[in-house]
């Protein structure tokens, strides 16, 4: 460092201001090394929990759903309820939630969709109205609203339980209520690897399709008598 000849700091010298910027250098150095260490498995880190956040949130919304599902017939010709799933995909009927939304029943289909940011699962909704008499077909019933609950690399399968127990991988009418129990399995796409978030769900609802009454048997009038039987009182000797 230089000094004035009364005796002031007048600066460092071009010497010293080398060696300083050497050891900044030296310095910066070993924190770019050391953050080059951590720094990947902070982002890998930071990425398995938001993914682990965003599983989590799609099974909740999956759970709250079809546990609201309810035994509605799509038209009058039919008493069993509309509820139609397979592996990637449920159609049913469960009361109207949600912003902007007026008091009823909606259709809702979850269903595994693919789009320029690849496969989706997606959740579709649309008013509840009955189908045209002498259909079934749920082709007419215009959804909208989609919302993506999951996108690659997870995907969601179906599986459906009856009263009977076991699960089979699809549901329709002709089982003629709705399903016990609908459980969601979670696949990591590219290694096909179960991951432990998998759940199921309870329906609530359970009221069967009506059942016909038995036919009321014809009112005797009073006294009259089975043809065949012998009066009251006169028996045959």
């Amino acid at each position: 460092m230089i000094r004035s000849r009364n005796g002031s700091e007048a600066g460092f010298t071009l010497f010293e201001a080398l060696v300083a910027m050497a050891l900044m250098g030296l310095i910066m150095s070993a924190l770019a090394a050391v953050t080059a260490e951590w720094l990947p498995n902070w982002n890998r880190g930071l990425g398995r929990i938001q993914r682990n956040e965003q599983v989590a949130v799609a099974l909740d919304r999956l759970s709250a759903d079809l546990s609201a599902a309810q035994h509605v017939a799509p038209n009058r010709q039919h008493v069993q309820p509309l509820f139609v799933g397979n592996e990637l995909s449920v159609i049913f009927v469960r009361t109207a939630i949600g912003p902007n939304t007026r008091p009823g029943l909606e259709v809702v289909r979850i269903a595994e969709t693919a789009d320029k940011l690849g496969r989706a699962l997606v959740r579709t909704r649309a008013p509840f109205v009955p189908l045209p008499l002498g259909t079934n077909s749920l082709d007419r019933i215009p959804f909208a609203d989609p919302v993506v609950l999951l996108r690659a690399p997870f995907r969601v399968v179906f599986s459906y339980a009856g009263p009977e127990g076991g699960w089979r991988s699809a549901w329709d009418e002709k089982m003629g209520s709705l399903p016990l129990a609908v459980r969601f399995t979670v696949r990591d796409a590219g290694s096909e690897r179960v991951l432990d978030v998998s759940t199921a769900t309870l329906v609530h609802v359970q009221a069967g399709a009506p059942e016909p009454e038995p036919p009321e048997e014809p009112a005797v009038p009073p006294g009259a008598q089975a043809q065949g039987s012998a009066p009251v009182g006169r028996r045959g000797r």
